[in-house]
């Protein structure tokens, strides 16, 4: 079955590459690097020469996630040069970002034996790290046939998911027979890649890193600098927003600011190539907008802070009072809650959350979230947040009360880890 898999990828790479070509008429870093993604690099004789743990995540929210991760090995296996894979430029930046040159960044090649194998010729990693779901078949089969230890991290897979992987049951399982250790986020989760071929004695229910969220004395400064920025006004987040949702947020939220004086909508999409277009959208409004990027001042005048900025919805979201979820009023699956749960703050997701379906169900029982069934309830749902301070003030307490509650996760992650260090 891999046989016919990547026969059928190196059908696919002129359509990949078209699709590169055409994506980078927004994002210019999607035409760069391309020899990358054949595996093709040149590799600094620490990494070709040394031993090498190899960390993969696919773009900025896992890369976010495994930061925490990324230090603790760099702490626990100083000996180790970390090789850090993205699939996206925007996921490469924020590695860049984060850790410069403590690790060796370059873009996980397309899953062609060939490309797979030069990588593997040049890296020789011990060990490999694969944040969330992130399954490749010719990447998992190639590290094991060469001895790498492979550590599936975060792990998550909702029903969905599941029954696109059983289609393909025979691919699927030798992928999961790969792997050395899985750390999922829940036992539905583990319950499904069980279903799917994983061997039980691999599996171990962790918990999500996500929650191991670190708000630092330097970081709760920033967020209240920026409360004070934004004169302390009432402030609605749309944090991570896809195409399309919007101009839903912002019906919602030109009825709702007639009711709360000075409210001010902070609005950050998901993708970068977007940013453009979504200034664009809240000026044919009619609404004065401000850029993150372009640190303009917010006067009492604005009514929209556009978040076009890279690797600060932390912060972000530490100066909100309610925040809106992307990626929930279309079928996504949503996006993550935490970053606003854990600073306290209230959340509003739409219908589909069937990525985060475990985390959703702890903070709808807790309290700190409300789900609502469609666009069409979320102004009268943030107006009624907005005016009642007490509730608003309850509901953030049982939010950032279900992020203390469930941190830990890393702690257990670095101990598989560990073991799997242990045996290479």
């Amino acid at each position: 079955m891999r046989y016919l898999y990547s026969a059928l990828f190196y059908l696919l790479v002129p359509v990949l590459l078209v699709r590169m070509l055409l994506r980078s008429r927004r994002a210019p870093a999607y035409r760069q690097r391309l020899a990358e993604r054949f595996g093709v690099f040149s590799c600094p004789r620490q990494v070709t020469e040394g031993k090498v743990i190899w960390v993969h995540a696919v773009s900025v929210g896992e890369t976010l996630a495994a930061a925490p991760l990324i230090e603790q090995l760099l702490a626990r296996w100083p000996e180790h040069r970390l090789v850090v894979t993205t699939t996206t430029p925007t996921g490469s930046e924020r590695v860049q970002a984060l850790f410069g040159d403590r690790v060796f960044h370059v873009y996980l090649p397309w899953d062609i034996p060939g490309a797979v194998s030069r990588f593997l010729r040049k890296v020789r990693p011990e060990l490999l790290v694969v944040m969330e779901t992130e399954l490749w078949p010719n990447m998992l089969h190639y590290s094991h046939r060469q001895g790498c230890h492979i550590v599936l991290a975060n792990a998550r897979l909702s029903a969905r998911s599941a029954r696109g992987y059983a289609r393909f049951s025979k691919l699927t399982s030798g992928m999961l027979n790969s792997l050395g250790s899985v750390a999922c986020q829940a036992s539905a989760d583990g319950e499904r890649l069980l279903a799917l071929g994983l061997p039980a004695e691999r599996l171990h229910i962790t918990g999500s890193i996500k929650f191991d969220i670190d708000l630092d004395e330097h970081l709760q400064d920033q967020a209240r600098s920026l409360r004070l920025a934004l004169q302390n006004r009432p402030v609605l987040l749309a944090s991570s927003t896809h195409q399309g949702e919007e101009e839903l947020i912002l019906d919602a939220f030109s009825i709702v600011r007639e009711r709360v004086p000075g409210l001010l909508c902070l609005l950050v999409p998901r993708h970068p190539e977007r940013f453009e277009s979504v200034y664009q959208l809240c000026l044919s409004r009619g609404l004065r907008t401000a850029r993150r990027s372009a640190a303009e001042e917010v006067s009492a005048e604005h009514q929209v802070l556009l978040g076009d900025t890279m690797g600060e919805l932390r912060l972000l979201s530490g100066a909100a009072d309610v925040c809106v979820i992307g990626g929930s009023f279309i079928e996504h699956g949503g996006q993550n809650v935490l970053e606003a749960a854990a600073w306290g703050v209230p959340v509003i997701s739409g219908p589909h959350m069937f990525n985060f379906s475990e985390i959703t169900t702890m903070l709808l029982e807790a309290g700190g979230m409300i789900q609502l069934q469609g666009a069409a309830e979320l102004g009268p749902a943030l107006e009624q947040l907005l005016v009642d301070e007490a509730r608003r003030e309850a509901m953030g307490a049982a939010a950032a009360a279900v992020v203390a509650a469930n941190r830990g996760a890393l702690h257990r992650l670095l101990g598989l880890i560990a073991n799997e260090m242990a045996d290479a």
